[in-house]
């Protein structure tokens, strides 16, 4: 186990976990902390990871020489579906030892690696191997993203029940404000809610508000 890998997951896809692997990333190295990212696998893409550029232009800077090293992107498949069925059709299996040592390599150089998932915790990595299943066994912080849309609550408490299940160190809620949501009524209440569930049940969880950002 690395003591400086935290692993970031969310709720649920298109929820904002590459935003918000990008701003944590940014104010940890802003505070002095030097992180860097990477993306454990990335589908829907042919040689460069767009989750990654995404996470660079977030922290305000270009290509890392870890990029085009590969180490931030170790896995990467052309399909744009849940990693097992993306390692099925290029019929190339996820290579977990690869993507072990490029973690190793990152947490020496730098001194925080945001490692982020895709999709949420349940997402199967292949068919046996779930997503949380991977950060459990990895003993990794979890960085984990939610929102203010309806429905909100009930995926945020289903994926803690299983973190705690898990044992799995909750390190940071991050609320994603982006998009702003219609109804303010709800969003405001899930946050509120979300606020008091954490300080009630995860009280050593630091809880993070992500505006909208300007990319």
């Amino acid at each position: 186990m690395r003591d400086n890998v935290y692993f970031v997951s969310g709720i649920d896809t298109g929820i904002g976990k590459s935003y918000a692997t990008g701003y944590i990333a940014g104010m940890w190295n802003d505070s002095g902390v030097r992180t860097i990212t990477q993306k454990l696998v990335q589908t829907g893409n042919e040689g460069m990871s767009e989750d990654i550029e995404l996470h660079r232009k977030i922290m305000g800077c270009g290509l890392l020489p870890e990029d085009t090293e590969g180490l931030t992107m170790p896995e990467i498949y052309s399909y744009p579906c849940s990693p097992h069925l993306a390692a099925e059709i290029d019929r190339r299996p996820i290579d977990f030892a690869k993507i072990d040592a490029a973690t190793g390599i990152l947490s020496e150089r730098y001194d925080a690696v945001l490692v982020e998932g895709a999709g949420g915790l349940m997402v199967p990595l292949t068919r046996e191997l779930l997503t949380i299943d991977f950060i459990a066994g990895h003993g990794y912080p979890l960085i984990f993203v939610a929102s203010g849309r309806l429905g909100s609550i009930n995926h945020l408490l289903l994926s803690l029940k299983a973190v705690r299940n898990r044992n799995i160190q909750l390190h940071t809620v991050v609320y994603n404000r982006y998009p702003a949501e219609d109804d303010r009524i709800i969003s405001e209440d899930t946050e509120s809610y979300a606020r008091t569930f954490l300080a009630e049940n995860f009280p050593d969880t630091e809880f993070i508000v992500m505006d909208p950002l300007q990319v």
